[in-house]
């Protein structure tokens, strides 16, 4: 979703109405029961919504468009999913890059559906998931 840049507290920008942003942010939030693919792009934007500035509004809005032009995609449960449980987890290596924290995350499938997931902002600096 954030291609090249990324996304920091941008304190030189221009300030943008931040209850508006937070409104943006909640609508998203409820989204992730069905689509996943958007949880890292929320949860970064989520991070930057007491001081929101016009950078971070551009890329709120850049993921409503992701949103209309994906409008058919989501997670669907049928009744006759696989039953076996696979896991996975992985970090990246300081990538906050306001307070070079790192981020980690876990998916849980039963079957090829998705049923559980985290995304954890960590108190230091990971160098390997493994």
């Amino acid at each position: 979703m954030i291609e090249s840049k990324k996304l920091d507290e941008d304190l030189q920008g221009n300030p943008v109405d931040a209850t508006l942003y937070r409104g943006m942010i909640g609508s998203l939030m409820y989204l992730i029961a069905s689509r996943p693919n958007l949880i890292y792009a929320i949860f970064l934007c989520a991070r930057y919504q007491t001081k929101t500035t016009k950078k971070h509004l551009q890329v709120m809005k850049r993921i409503f468009r992701y949103l209309k032009g994906t409008i058919n995609m989501g997670l669907w449960y049928s009744k006759d999913t696989d039953m076996s449980l696979t896991a996975y987890a992985d970090a990246d290596h300081a990538g906050y890059q306001d307070t070079r924290r790192s981020t980690s995350g876990s998916a849980q499938f039963l079957g090829d559906k998705l049923v559980s997931w985290s995304s954890k902002k960590q108190k230091s600096t990971t160098i390997s998931s493994t």
